[in-house]
Parts: C-alpha cells; sequence; structure tokens
C-alpha cells in the first residue's frame, strides 16, 4: 500500500523533526523545510499531496507561502498548523485556500484525523476553533477596528518603511523573534496575509506614514 505524501514546513527544526516521527507511520514524509524563503519551490518541485505549514516564519510566513502555492496553482493540499487558536486567522486561511488549520498543541490523534479528511477532500478546522469560524465564515465580518500598542505602531511603521526584521531589531534595541511576533500578532489585528497586505491596511487607516 502507498502511503501519502507529506511535506512539513516550520522553522523550528525540532518540531519538524518531531512531526516527521509521529507521522511517518502513516505518511510518507517526502522531507522537512525550515527556510521559508525556499517553501514554495520546494512544494513546486515535490508535489505532495498535503502539505503541513507553519503559519508564523521569519523572512516569510505561512500565509505567504500559501498565497504562492494558490498562484501557482500547485496541485497539493495545504493544512495551516499554529500555535494561536484564532478563528479569524482559520477563516483567513481557509479563504486564502487552505484546506486545514490545526493546532499544536492538538493531540496526535486529532493531527492525524484531519490529515485524513484533508486527503478524502475535505476541509478540516481544529476542534477548538470550529464552532466561531464557521460562525465568522457565514456572516459578514465585522468592520475592522485596530487598537495598537505603542510598540506595535513602532514596528508597523518600519515594517513600512521596508526594515526586515533583522533590521527592525537593531533599531529598536529587540530580539529577531520579538520582532517576528509582534509582526505576526500585527498582521492578525489586520487580518493581512502578506506584507504588502498588512501595509495597505495600515495606510488605509493612518497609522503609519511615508
Amino acid at each position: 500500500m502507498t502511503l501519502p505524501s507529506i511535506l512539513i514546513v516550520d522553522d523550528h527544526e525540532v518540531i519538524a523533526d518531531g512531526l516527521a516521527r509521529l507521522l511517518h507511520d502513516r505518511f510518507d514524509v517526502v522531507g522537512t523545510v525550515t527556510d521559508s524563503r525556499i517553501a514554495v519551490d520546494t512544494i513546486s518541485r515535490l508535489c505532495p499531496r498535503v502539505v503541513l505549514l507553519d503559519v508564523a516564519m521569519p523572512q516569510v510566513s505561512g500565509l505567504e507561502v500559501l498565497q504562492g502555492v494558490t498562484q501557482r496553482a500547485i496541485d497539493t493540499r495545504v493544512v495551516m498548523l499554529t500555535m494561536h487558536a484564532d478563528p479569524h486567522l482559520a477563516v483567513e486561511a481557509v479563504r486564502g485556500g487552505a484546506a486545514g488549520f490545526m493546532l499544536k498543541h492538538s493531540s496526535s490523534d486529532e493531527l492525524i484525523s484531519g490529515l485524513e479528511v484533508v486527503l478524502g477532500g475535505g476541509t478540516y478546522l481544529a476542534s477548538a476553533i470550529t464552532k466561531d469560524a464557521v460562525t465568522l465564515m457565514m456572516r459578514p465580518g465585522p468592520k475592522l477596528r485596530v487598537e495598537l500598542t505603542p510598540r506595535q505602531r513602532e514596528v508597523l511603521q518600519l515594517v513600512g518603511q521596508g526594515q526586515r526584521a533583522k533590521q527592525i531589531a537593531v533599531t529598536l534595541g529587540l530580539s529577531t523573534r520579538s520582532v517576528e511576533s509582534t509582526k505576526y500578532r500585527l498582521m492578525q489585528l489586520f487580518r493581512a496575509e502578506s506584507t504588502a497586505q498588512l501595509i495597505k491596511r495600515a495606510l488605509e487607516h493612518h497609522l503609519i506614514h511615508w
């Protein structure tokens, strides 16, 4: 019996390797990718049946990778994986082309069951957010209201100026991981799927200036 192929994309090598060990009995793990900048090209080259894709990654976010997969019309099913039980983020991912949205703290049984649903052609949302996510998808979204902390405003302004996480970290005296975390939260708040969309929405709300 041929096992369904899966590619794991997560910038934390320990997590990627752990997922590979967890899934190897039921799936053909064709590889792990820890550098999101090469993720879309790797997915295009390997064409796995399913991709398990971390949402929060440096350089290129999981949502941006998903956008690249969708734009190239790569024949694969993408399941987003995150620590954040945010139904708004789940809705954005599904609308962006994801076939599943799973939480890193979900049980291994739920993860495997969700992947099997996706491989069968269905869409799977983590049980912890299913009700809220479905409710959001069935009604018009509320008008976007964003309240930012001073630190978020600083990071957003520098993102708008084209600075990358490492540059922002030096400018503000923060760690790169802290900057990446703040940017990820900003993308959640603005419901942005890419850095360009984040900047566009921040400009629309007059929260940054050039």
